[in-house]
């Protein structure tokens, strides 16, 4: 007599990945009264940090929140005076500065401060932390397992790709994989920068600072703590980053300012005077216009979906709509998911299409031979 194979754990709607996206998904859901399971592999929403500010758009990021009924609460998190900007040249020459007045559309939020306010709009339990998902197969009339690297799996009605780059659930829609944009980033972190830092304090200010030059730039950004965080940018080779030794500090700083030769010293400073390790990170992206054919029962959000440089300040701010429209989506069509799904994705392609071409466009201006003066242009025609 056989042994009856044992019945897997079934989840209507799963979430693979609790990032905003993710996480915005799920807040709609519940809004709506709908259930979501998300699973992440984080061990718990601190196992790491969140990275920096993030400028939300009153044009997307800030339309999701609003349809998560997040809009006040995200208000009071806001980062005062986070929208300045300030542009300069290689030789440290301010070529442009904008003062956060409080009318601009892009209020500046701690990108952690962001996840926890969605993580604490959820119920106990709705995030299951510590799993990992490997795969995952169909098993017709679009329900799917999704396989887990203890050995585990479950199946699910709908399943959600919210998981990033590298996403588990993509394969499932498309063969494309992100491919290098030809710039690297080396990410650095200045604390308590008035006290410990004044001179790089003043050169970044009270928001986003640009520092742009041929193929080369420093963009870094004040924190709601005080730090700043910092990223020098760099075109290079993909394996350029393979050859800094970055468990050595002091080695991986003389490596990255080897590519800033000639550049003022406040501006290396911001590298030079870093406090703890550097951290290396290739910028990828999907090919542009990157879609689908309607797959039943699975669909891809934010990063998974659409991955960009973060050159137009989209990439957030996509991922947090996505998340919010397919909510709606879902809680407009009861019952009739694949209209749920072709309803979102017919919104969300080109939406992708046209945010990944302007961050194409934005890292060519960003860097081409006369930066920064390509962006001195763009924000003087955007301010009149």
């Amino acid at each position: 007599m056989t042994t009856p194979a044992p019945t897997l754990p079934h989840h209507p709607i799963a979430v693979v990945g609790a990032g905003l996206g993710g996480l915005a998904l799920a807040r709609v859901l519940h809004v709506h009264g709908i259930e979501a399971a998300v699973f992440d592999l984080d061990a718990s929403p601190a196992v790491r940090t969140q990275g920096g500010m993030l400028d939300i758009h009153d044009g997307s990021g800030q339309v999701a929140l609003r349809a998560a009924r997040l809009y006040d609460t995200f208000l009071a998190r806001v980062h005062a005076g986070g929208q300045a900007t300030r542009v300069l040249d290689r030789r440290g020459t301010v070529r442009l500065e904008l003062p956060d007045d409080g009318t601009g559309g892009r209020p500046e939020i701690d990108r952690g401060d962001l996840r926890d306010l969605l993580l604490d709009s959820l119920p106990d339990g709705t995030v299951r932390w510590g799993v990992k998902v490997t795969g995952a197969r169909p098993l017709g009339a679009g329900r799917h397992e999704v396989t887990l690297a203890d050995g585990s799996a479950f199946t699910t009605d709908l399943l959600v790709g919210a998981d990033g780059a590298w996403s588990r659930i993509r394969p499932l829609l498309s063969p494309a994989r992100p491919a290098y944009t030809g710039v690297s980033f080396v990410e650095a972190d200045l604390s308590a920068a008035d006290l410990r830092h004044p001179g790089s304090a003043r050169v970044v200010g009270g928001g986003m600072l640009f520092a742009l030059g041929a193929g080369r730039g420093f963009l870094a950004h004040r924190e709601s703590d005080g730090s700043l965080h910092v990223y020098a940018a760099v075109e290079a080779p993909e394996d350029w980053l393979d050859g800094i030794d970055f468990t050595d500090t002091e080695a991986a700083k003389a490596a990255v300012l080897k590519e800033f030769d000639g550049w003022d010293e406040s501006l290396k400073a911001l590298v030079t005077d870093a406090d703890g390790a550097l951290v290396p990170r290739r910028i990828h992206a999907l090919p542009v216009g990157h879609r689908w054919d309607r797959v039943p029962g699975v669909t891809l959000l934010g990063d998974a979906a659409h991955l960009m440089s973060p050159f137009a300040g989209e990439g957030a701010n996509l991922a947090l709509l996505d998340g919010a429209e397919l909510g709606l989506a879902l809680a407009a069509h009861p019952g009739d998911t694949e209209a749920a799904l072709a309803a979102y994705e017919e919104t969300m392609f080109p939406r992708g299409a046209s945010s990944a071409a302007d961050s194409a466009q934005s890292a060519a201006m960003l860097f081409r031979a006369d930066a920064p003066q390509g962006l001195v242009d763009m924000f003087t025609a955007d301010h009149g």
